[in-house]
Formats: structure tokens, C-alpha cells, sequence
């Protein structure tokens, strides 16, 4: 199976005084606007990191919803996080981490099991395999 997405930016002007917006195939985002103020001096807007961090924090929750049913558990809830770290380098900016922190309320299921189980889907996940980064994880089970 092959499944493609697609998402779109549209940029005019020049890094500093441009503007821009992004576009995503389901609708989602539709002309968000983006520049290099809401990249990189704080203000509110969207960036390519956070939308990166919202990709690998779902896909990352998805994965564990089927590794956990895999081995017989089902979340009541499970509430993940990524930040996704942007650093300035010799030759440019790269992204160097993506930090996911999980919350999760899954019954019978012990930390040891639990744990092994997020690591699985940390490694695995599809947009993990993509980032060329450090990915850790800090996953706590609650209740």
C-alpha cells in the first residue's frame, strides 16, 4: 500500500521582510500565514518545527494505539507532546531533536511493559524514521 499527502507554501518577498502561507491537502491549514518572525523571533503564527512536532506527536500516538492492541491493551487516554528543537550550525539550521513526552491511562498493563511498549513506537513510527535527529522520549503512565 502507498498513500501520498500533500501539503503546499506560498512565499513572496525576501526571508526577513517576506510573507508566506502554508496549505494542507485536507484543509486543515488553508493559507496559514508563516514568515521568518513566527520561525524565529516568537511571534504568533505557524513554522515548519511545529508542524513537524505535530506530525511526530500523533503519528507517534497512533503507532502505540496499535502496539498496545497488538499486545492486548487499550487506552482509556493517551496525551502526547513533541518540541521539536531548531539549532543554527556551521552550514545553516538543522533540526537536531524531537522531544515526545506521553501521558497515558491504559489499564492491566505494568510500567515495565508500558515503557518497553513506547520505546517500540518511538523507533517506529513512521515520521521517526524520518527525522535525522536525536528522539527521546519521557512516557509516564498514569493511574
Amino acid at each position: 500500500m502507498k498513500i501520498n499527502r500533500s501539503g503546499s507554501a506560498v512565499w513572496s518577498g525576501g526571508l526577513k521582510d517576506g510573507k508566506g502561507t502554508i496549505s494542507t491537502q485536507s484543509g486543515a491549514l488553508a493559507a496559514h500565514p508563516y514568515g521568518f518572525a513566527t520561525r524565529f523571533e516568537g511571534v504568533p503564527g505557524s513554522n515548519p518545527e511545529e508542524l513537524i512536532a505535530a506530525a511526530h506527536a500523533s503519528c507517534f500516538t497512533m503507532a502505540l494505539s496499535k502496539i498496545l492492541g497488538e499486545a492486548g491493551f487499550t487506552a482509556e487516554k493517551m496525551e502526547s507532546n513533541a518540541v521539536v528543537t531548531l539549532e543554527k550550525q556551521d552550514d545553516g539550521f538543522a533540526i537536531t531533536a524531537s522531544k515526545l513526552t506521553l501521558k497515558a491511562t491504559i489499564a492491566g498493563i505494568d510500567d515495565d511493559r508500558f515503557q518497553e511498549l513506547a520505546a517500540n513506537a518511538k523507533a517506529n513510527c513512521p515520521v521517526s524514521k524520518l527525522l535525522n535527529a536525536d528522539i527521546s522520549l519521557d512516557a509516564e503512565l498514569l493511574g
